[in-house]
């Protein structure tokens, strides 16, 4: 599984980060974690407020950072 945080390093984009790699390491789960930064690569994924989370190439949160169990749900 391949996990994108995508944001330019904001707070809430550092959190979401945290929190995703917190429970990737906590629960074993097999993913690469990965920060996209760049805005011209955010903008072209379709992405107008950060954070984004991307799971597998799919966006599947814009622009509020995620509770725990939202995270686990979407990594289940």
């Amino acid at each position: 599984m391949k996990i994108e945080i995508l944001g330019t390093g904001c707070p809430k984009c550092s959190e979401l980060t945290d929190k995703v790699q917190r429970i990737v390491e906590e629960f074993g789960v097999n993913a690469e974690v990965v920060k996209v930064t760049d805005i011209q690569e955010i903008v072209k994924r379709g992405v107008m407020m950060t954070p984004a989370l991307v799971i597998d190439g799919e966006v599947k949160s814009v622009g509020k950072v995620l509770s725990t169990d939202e995270i686990q749900d979407l990594l289940s």
